[in-house]
């Protein structure tokens, strides 16, 4: 059985170019959108969206090619592109009638969260960003043997066929080593969800090989494009990331202040997870970017 939010409401609806998200829906008052990462489910904001329910209503898709939500052929470059991701989310967002929201995105939701940013400026009214940075600067800081850190980036940008091939062979294996290493806490995760991401990542491996084979094609070019126009996130923008400068020789902080001059940058102590590990510390920093 699969596991979501316990007293939300869970719908389809509809995205971009005739794709259905799955989406949990709760709570009432202002719309904040949470996107999930990876390999998880929108089953990671269970913790925040129970305390940002009473103030907000709160909706937790499934992105494009994950979960419960649609996962069509990658038969073009731009199917699994952020730009159509984002488009997913303000289609989605619309549907349960609200044309600006705010917006917080966790690992690739925090990626699709950035392009829906910079593409939908007057929809998105303030924008959260969980343990990334953006994908053009992602690449660009991966460098020597640290950036073994991310080996899967890699992997997955390889062309169609092989990685898919092998990451089926081993599925549980291969998820769940990110989940082993990337928890800083493992009681976060327990043993009910973890089987949970995992039976759904074993069930979209080609579509999240397409997600991140995006990454490292179309969605830097869109990157690209907006940073030789001097585009930048016109609404208020709070990163909660960990300590990645020091572990790979760059300032993050710098990093995003380039791209979003009203920022407010956090270091965090727990793991990837934080969203499932701190949830008390995610939320308050949620409520503190919706004051601004």
């Amino acid at each position: 059985m699969t596991l979501s939010l316990p007293g939300f409401d869970h719908v389809r609806l509809p995205g971009a170019d005739g794709v259905e998200l799955a989406a949990a829906v709760g709570g009432g008052g202002s719309p904040v959108v949470l996107l999930h990462g990876f390999p998880q489910t929108h089953l990671m904001w269970r913790h925040v969206a129970e305390r940002l329910a009473a103030e907000h209503t709160v909706i937790c898709p499934d992105l494009r090619g994950y979960g419960a939500s649609d996962k069509p052929a990658a038969d073009t470059s731009d199917v699994y592109a952020k730009r159509a991701m984002a488009a997913d989310v303000v289609a989605v967002a619309a549907a349960l009638g609200h044309d600006r929201f705010a917006l917080v995105g966790h690992d690739r939701g925090a990626l699709v969260a950035f392009r829906a940013g910079l593409d939908h400026p007057d929809t998105v009214t303030h924008l959260g960003i969980l343990d990334v940075v953006p994908t053009l600067d992602m690449w660009n800081v991966l460098h020597g043997v640290p950036a073994a850190v991310g080996y899967h980036l890699f992997l997955m940008a390889q062309p169609p066929g092989l990685p898919e091939a092998m990451i089926a062979g081993s599925a549980d294996a291969f998820f769940g080593s990110f989940l082993d290493a990337w928890a800083a806490d493992p009681a976060a995760l327990p043993r009910e969800v973890r089987a949970e991401y995992l039976r759904a990542s074993a069930a979209a491996v080609p579509s999240i090989v397409a997600d991140y084979r995006a990454s490292a094609g179309i969605d830097i070019a869109h990157d690209r494009a907006d940073l030789d126009a001097g585009a930048q996130l016109a609404m208020p923008v709070t990163v909660v990331q960990q300590d990645w400068g020091a572990r790979l020789g760059y300032d993050a902080a710098e990093v995003w202040r380039a791209w979003a001059p009203d920022l407010d940058h956090r270091l965090t102590r727990a793991g990837h997870f934080m969203a499932e590990e701190a949830p008390d510390e995610v939320a308050a920093a949620i409520r503190d970017l919706l004051a601004r």
